[in-house]
């Protein structure tokens, strides 16, 4: 920082100032040195620009990706040169933003079970693969911040009792009473691990593999701040802070969504956006609705939030042509303030959950959803509700088999209720985001369940680029009419200032089987009704009832059809979809 720049030093020491009082939260009783330290870390330019917490960095025109970086193989191809190739070829007219599932060398979980942070997995490729999508697209990267791999470095110097890893982790007394605490996984909370100090038992929220990191230590704090460094200079724009909500751990309480894990997403925020406003942070939080809408803080902490309640209810509405509950969340959900946004997807590497829905859908009505996707060859798993009961916590499935049969049985709907799905997640307030599986219409992998023993494994399946190809290249293929159906959805989405993520949105009541909202551009100068049959029915309604200004013109930009009389009734068939709008 240049010595005579009063403004940069002004800057750089309110900066020194919001440091010290989001670390007087976390480690009140802490070192003092440690903000000056976070900050030299992080290596600020030296024309260092206080950010705007209330400027939107997105529009209409961003959409995401989520893959794995081998989900796409090649034989004699680095994956991740190939993944980059099919991303070119095949969703370049739908995306400009991917995430990169865990792409480090790791031990379990498919990447989630991290055993070394600063390499890329020789299996993937190197470095310079990951920055040259980085190049293209708008890159998310996860930071697997709240445990390591049992087989990381850190972890054995922790065994050894040798710097720094022998702090690094959260030792507990097997009699202390954890009873309150909560989390995702039937396995035992505590591991316990042979050391040179003798047994210990080490903290481990989801598999005895994923070992916690202890951030009531500085140090792993300042660790993982070297780690964003690192990551910001190989082109990550987006920063997914994967299974955040378990970050700090306090015994007598839930360790769930603790004060002082928010106050950690508020010091990232913090650090990160001082060094670069355009980079973002999402935080991966598969809790209730409530609690998961927390993480926004007041355009504090999350950039942006996983719409985590949108995928269970969204499917349970397409089955039963029950709108009801989806309506009634709609309603219920407060619009993000600028600055920040909702991430909406209905598929992903992990399952549906459910916990989001808890208190919306009855307890009947979740086993009712869930009895009908496994008939539609999917599975669920389970978390610890205590030492003695159990409730489901996800349901692994593909998305595309999930809405293969409704409760009323099988029929020849299934790609049109694919779509349509992915149309209502497209026009929806926020950033939408496609799993790459949902792209090629892929169904479950049972063979891979069956050879891994992970429920998981059955919508994570690896094509063969050959094979896919070969399928996309078949108009009959269902991946081919998916992803041409998708391509159409998103082209007509990029183009309506009314779909920003921010613009304004009002849910519309047109009966049953009608799931129906109201999008208005930030400019006030484009309306879209959008209406979605979400019934195997034909269902008709009276425009009348959408209250259209009979000044203007109308057009549904899917069939392009302009509605002059307002009197007449539409007719919408099977999970067709209507986007109608003044800007014609």
């Amino acid at each position: 920082m240049p010595a005579d720049s009063s403004q940069d030093e002004s800057a750089l020491s309110r900066l020194r100032d919001r440091v010290r009082l989001h670390l007087a939260v976390i480690y009140p009783d802490g070192d003092s040195a440690l903000a000056d330290r976070l900050i030299t870390a992080i290596n600020y330019p030296a024309d260092i620009v206080e950010p705007d917490p209330h400027e939107n960095r997105w529009s209409e025109r961003d959409t995401l990706v989520i893959t794995y970086g081998n989900s796409i193989h090649r034989e004699g191809e680095v994956p991740l040169q190939t993944l980059h190739r099919f991303l070119d070829v095949h969703f370049r007219e739908i995306i400009n933003g991917v995430h990169i599932l865990p792409f480090f060398p790791y031990s379990s979980d498919d990447g989630f079970a991290v055993i070394n942070y600063k390499q890329v997995n020789e299996s993937l490729g190197e470095w310079r693969d990951i920055e040259r999508i980085s190049v293209d697209y708008r890159l998310m990267s996860d930071l697997v911040i709240n445990h390591c791999s049992s087989r990381s470095q850190w972890f054995e110097q922790f065994r050894q009792g040798e710097a720094p890893g022998k702090d690094y982790f959260i030792v507990t007394d097997p009699e202390a009473d954890l009873s309150d605490v909560v989390r995702p996984r039937t396995s035992p909370l505590l591991r316990e691990v042979d050391t040179l100090q003798g047994p210990r038992h080490v903290w481990c929220t989801f598999s005895h593999d994923q070992v916690d990191l202890n951030f009531k230590n500085p140090e792993v704090l300042l660790e993982m701040v070297n780690i964003i460094v690192f990551y910001l200079e190989r082109g990550v724009r987006i920063f997914r802070l994967d299974a955040i909500a378990f970050l700090w751990k306090s015994i007598g309480t839930n360790c769930l969504n603790l004060p002082e894990t928010h106050e950690v997403v508020r010091l990232l925020r913090t650090l990160i956006e001082h060094r670069d406003q355009d980079v973002l942070i999402i935080t991966e939080t598969n809790i209730p609705n409530r609690e998961n809408l927390a993480y926004f803080g007041n355009a504090n902490e999350a950039h942006l939030i996983y719409n985590f309640a949108l995928p269970p209810l969204l499917l349970h509405a397409m089955v039963t042509g029950n709108n009801h509950y989806l309506n009634n969340w709609l309603m219920s959900m407060p619009p993000a303030q600028d600055g920040t946004t909702y991430l909406n997807f209905i598929a992903s590497h992990d399952g549906i959950g459910v916990r989001p829905v808890e208190g919306i859908l009855s307890e009947q009505e979740v086993s009712e959803l869930m009895a009908l996707m496994e008939k539609n060859g999917g599975h669920v798993s389970w978390r610890n509700l205590s030492a003695d009961e159990v409730r489901p916590y996800e349901i692994n499935i593909s998305l595309f088999d999930a809405v293969s049969q409704t409760v009323a049985g099988k029929d020849d709907y299934q790609i049109a209720r694919f779509l349509c799905t992915h149309a209502i997640m497209a026009a929806l307030e926020g950033i939408p985001a496609f799993y790459v599986h949902s792209l090629l219409a892929t169904p479950n992998d049972h063979e891979k369940v069956r050879l891994s023993g992970s429920n998981r494994a059955i919508n994570r399946r690896i094509w063969e680029a050959e094979d896919i190809e070969a399928r996309l290249a078949d108009d009959s293929s269902a991946a081919s009419q998916v992803l041409a159906g998708l391509r159409r959805i998103m082209a007509i989405r990029r183009q309506q200032p009314a779909f920003h993520p921010n613009a304004t949105q009002y849910t519309l009541h047109l009966g049953e089987g009608l799931f129906a909202f109201w999008r208005q551009s930030r400019r006030r100068d484009q309306s879209i009704f959008c209406v979605h049959n979400i019934s195997p029915e034909v269902i008709e309604f009276p425009l009348s009832g959408l209250n259209l200004v009979e000044t203007q013109e109308w057009k549904d930009l899917f069939t392009g059809h302009l509605y002059q009389d307002f009197r007449e009734t539409v007719a919408l068939e099977p999970y067709q979809c209507l986007w109608l709008t003044n800007l014609v």
